[in-house]
């Protein structure tokens, strides 16, 4: 019980980490040949290959691809060679500089993409004025640039894979062939080139890999050339494609056929090597399938995968998905048309519904005024005359006169009137001795 669990859950994790590995690589490939105008699987409209045509239509994006082709040759030729040098220097340099000179080496897969871009750009920009070049020059160039930024740290990747199959490599054997009378060169040209050689073309195939996805250090240095992930960010901010798809699409499948390529290969080689003699071998219902294979399923894989190619180009040149996208346009534009009436019925409900609210809101307005209005009228004109009486009314208000008031008595004085001021003016003085 515990084995089934076991193997089970092995299968179930299997299967999440497949689908989270392949599953966007599936679905982007499936897009590719959906008709509808941005990438999606659902809904469906009508299978087509016109985001092919329209992909091989694109001066940018092919402009792209010539680009990042000449750049990534150049890189797999800089790196591969300084990946051989370092990895020759590594295995007989002395014991104690090694730690420091492969710290030194390495040191470039850890610096960001943008800081060695920016490096890049000011340090040669630098060097072409010292020279007294224009901007016209190859050291300002963006190929050139490009080429010489990626290739710094791309050449460290290809060391390491340089440096694991120089450590199974036998030294005695360069003693072997100088003692026999060759030349150092003549060495390294036939028995240590040969014996690379696996490395190398892995490191070749890493090189042009790294360098054609690359982004990071790419959009300092292109220049006048940009790649195909330069052109492809600058199409993304305006809108993806479905032609993005088929670019997808065909980079999937030129990945595959060659990684199946090279299986089939190595797995031909190796049957060949413990081959019997045999060249055919009895399946089921007596047919006879050749040994290569009926033990090499890969080789098998690569032949069936180049039959879908074919069948698939031969059903392009035929297949017109013109009258299927017409009808899936018409049912389009009927669908719109509907939710238009829709729309439009919805509305005139809510104004009908929002008028009879107003009105029937005003009725009832009406009636309460009418009412209130008797009471309203009666209350006037029998009103009191509150605590102030009539004296604010508007009659009173606007005709009323001030009536003068009484002059006050002056207070009696103790000296009667003597000192008034008629008869200070006629007293007449007394005689008096």
């Amino acid at each position: 019980m515990n084995n089934l669990f076991l193997r089970v859950s092995i299968w179930v994790y299997l299967g999440i980490f497949f689908a989270y590995l392949l599953g966007p690589l599936v679905i982007m490939a499936i897009t590719a040949f959906n008709s509808n105008g941005f990438p999606s699987v659902s809904p469906w409209e009508c299978f087509t290959y016109a985001w092919f045509s329209e992909l091989f239509q694109d001066e940018r994006i092919l402009n792209g691809i010539k680009n990042s082709i000449i750049v990534g040759i150049g890189t797999v030729i800089m790196s591969v060679t300084m990946g051989l040098a370092g990895a020759l220097i590594l295995t007989q340099v002395w014991p104690k500089l090694r730690a420091t000179y492969y710290t030194i080496v390495i040191a470039p897969i850890l610096v960001p993409g943008v800081v060695l871009g920016i490096s890049t750009v000011v340090f040669w920009q630098r060097v072409n004025n010292w020279l007294g070049l224009g901007p016209d020059s190859i050291l300002a160039d963006g190929l050139f640039l490009t080429i010489i930024g990626q290739s710094t740290f791309i050449a460290s990747y290809c060391m390491l894979v340089l440096v694991a199959r120089l450590q199974r490599y036998d030294l005695t054997l360069n003693e072997a062939a100088l003692d026999l009378g060759a030349t150092h060169t003549q060495a390294f040209r036939k028995i240590l080139l040969p014996f690379m050689m696996p490395a190398l073309a892995t490191s070749a195939v890493l090189a042009f890999l790294a360098s054609f996805e690359n982004y990071n250090t790419t959009t300092f240095t292109f220049g006048d050339y940009p790649t195909l992930t330069i052109e492809l960010a600058q199409k993304v901010r305006y809108g993806i494609s479905p032609a993005i798809s088929a670019l997808a699409f065909i980079i999937i499948v030129l990945t595959v056929f060659g990684a199946l390529t090279n299986e089939a290969l190595k797995r031909r080689k190796e049957l060949q090597a413990a081959a019997s003699g045999d060249t055919v071998k009895k399946v089921d219902g007596g047919f006879r399938l050749p040994a290569i294979l009926s033990r090499n399923p890969a080789m098998i894989a690569l032949i069936a995968l180049v039959a879908v190619i074919g069948l698939s180009t031969v059903n392009a040149m035929s297949h017109n998905p013109a009258q299927c996208i017409a009808d899936v346009k018409e049912e389009r534009d009927m669908q719109r048309t509907l939710e238009a009436e829709a729309n439009l019925r919805a509305l005139a409900e809510r104004r009908a519904a929002a008028a009879a609210a107003r009105a029937a809101e005003a009725a009832a307005n009406g009636e309460a005024t009418e009412e209130t209005a008797p009471a309203t009228g009666g209350s006037s004109q029998t009103g009191g005359t509150g605590a102030f009486g009539n004296v604010f009314a508007p009659t009173n208000l606007d005709g009323a006169e001030e009536e003068p008031e009484a002059p006050e008595e002056a207070p009696a004085s103790p000296f009667g009137s003597v000192f008034d001021p008629g008869n200070l003016s006629t007293a007449e003085p007394s005689g008096g001795n």
